[in-house]
């Protein structure tokens, strides 16, 4: 299966400044310090003029988050949802869930900022962005929006290039109130309704679960720790039911969701055996087992083998 690109901030630069025909210095927001996060903002019609051949981008995982307003035809796919939008479109995107943008039509315009949860909770005291109902695991963040509020969105965008091309000391402080704006709009909107089944949804579903299991592993630090242990976890990851990921991936690999996750556990904890000095309960802490009995006990049930007697 294909694989998702997996997308840093650096990532973005290096494609953002080919797609533009600039060098990254140039597009890099002036004024902007490490210890403030990183935000950004960016025309559309300028992205895509570059790239007119190239209509459809992957499937990627970003490392930071998107807001884009988009005027023209696009469809958005998810794991196992497609939407259509006719006109005007306002997305939320989250580092957890990987998506799919098509434009279905040449003539697109709008823009995009990106920014790290640094920037946006500069107070660290109060609570995550993954907090906020907008980017909450099982939404799918994607509106049709009235000619009317895209005036209002396109405005408010219009006032963030404005900022963050000025001198003003206190730009980014102000830039953080409007991308609040951006977020309050979605959260009282309605999901878009034109959501619909796509036939090749099954193989997506299948595809990106694989992907976000491997994502996981190889485990390289003992300190490290597996961040999606159950089926459930993979399905809010991926904005599907449980029911429904569950019955995919039997009709594709025979097995169940939770037989797969296991599986892959086993394959790591061998390796991990094998080839490390760790101790039984560092694999275990890293597998994502609350107490060395349970890895114990999973373990033999696995394999028939103790991880001690399997070590040896």
């Amino acid at each position: 299966m294909e694989k998702i690109a997996h997308t840093s901030l650096e990532d973005f630069y290096r494609e953002m400044a080919a797609k533009l025909g600039k060098d990254l210095e140039s597009i890099f927001p002036k004024g902007l310090h490490k210890d403030i996060g990183h935000f950004n903002v960016f025309d559309i019609a300028q992205t895509l003029e570059r790239v007119r051949s190239t209509s459809e981008m992957p499937y990627n995982r970003r490392k930071y988050y998107k807001i884009s307003f988009i005027k023209g035809k696009n469809r958005a796919e998810y794991a196992d949802k497609v939407i259509s939008i006719k006109q005007n479109a306002l997305l939320f995107a989250t580092p957890k869930v990987p998506y799919h943008w098509v434009p279905e039509d040449p003539n697109q315009s709008g823009s995009f900022c990106v920014f790290t949860e640094d920037f946006f909770m500069k107070d660290r005291s109060k609570n995550s962005l993954e907090s906020l109902p907008i980017f909450q695991p099982g939404t799918v963040p994607v509106f049709e929006i009235d000619d009317e509020l895209a005036d209002e969105i396109e405005h408010l965008f219009k006032k963030i290039k404005k900022e963050i091309a000025s001198d003003y000391i206190f730009k980014y402080d102000l830039i953080r109130n409007y991308v609040l704006e951006l977020i309050h709009y979605g959260q009282k909107l309605q999901p878009a309704s034109k959501i619909s089944t796509s036939n090749d949804a099954s193989m997506r579903v299948v595809s990106l679960f694989v992907e976000l299991l491997e994502r996981q592993f190889p485990v390289e630090s003992s300190e490290q720790r597996l961040q999606l242990k159950t089926a459930k976890d993979y399905a809010d990851r991926l904005a599907v039911h449980v029911n429904y990921l569950n019955k995919k991936l039997k009709e594709s690999t025979g097995k169940t969701t939770t037989e797969i996750i296991t599986d892959r556990i086993t394959q790591e904890a061998k390796i991990l055996l094998k080839q490390t000095q760790w101790n039984v309960s560092e694999i275990s802490y890293a597998l994502g087992f609350e107490e060395i009995a349970h890895f114990s006990n999973f373990f033999k049930k696995k394999t028939s083998l103790t991880p001690l007697e399997f070590r040896s």
